[in-house]
């Protein structure tokens, strides 16, 4: 991917400055093709069937940014608990100010946790890729909601 800096975030040299940005940048990445396919896939594929919530079938919630009005506030608190739990779970910013590399969270995906040092670097620059479009992309469909 290469490095790239046109703001000049990183003009000190601090390295530990750089872990945690590269960290919080892989994870954003994560995030946004996570939503990027969440965004994508009930438009293709449908919906799930069952209720949400009291009286509310998932049929019934739109796609995009409309859900944020009809999604109940528990569904909401259920969503940020479970994102709590989930950070919590990965060991709440090691990867970012401890002993784990940028983005490992401690948990490998079954066919990409073996392979050389080369290979792990290629796989990680492809996920960097991935994740800047991502990022774009969902900004590109927020923005298209309106």
């Amino acid at each position: 991917v290469g490095f790239w800096d046109p703001a000049g975030l990183s003009k000190d040299g601090d390295a530990a400055v750089f872990k945690r940005r590269r960290s919080i940048e892989i994870k954003h990445g994560r995030i946004a093709m996570l939503a990027t396919m969440g965004y994508i896939t009930p438009e293709v594929a449908g919906k799930w069937g069952g209720l949400c919530a009291d009286g509310l079938p998932f049929s019934d919630i739109p796609n995009g940014l409309a859900a944020l009005k009809v999604v109940p506030f528990i569904g909401w608190v259920q969503m940020f608990l479970y994102c709590g739990a989930v950070e919590a779970s990965s060991g709440l910013g090691r990867d970012a100010f401890g002993d784990r590399a940028p983005g490992d969270m401690g948990w490998k995906p079954p066919f990409f946790k073996d392979g050389t040092e080369e290979k792990k670097k290629t796989r990680l620059a492809a996920e960097l890729a991935n994740g800047r479009l991502a990022m774009m992309a969902i900004i590109g469909m927020f923005f298209q909601d309106g």
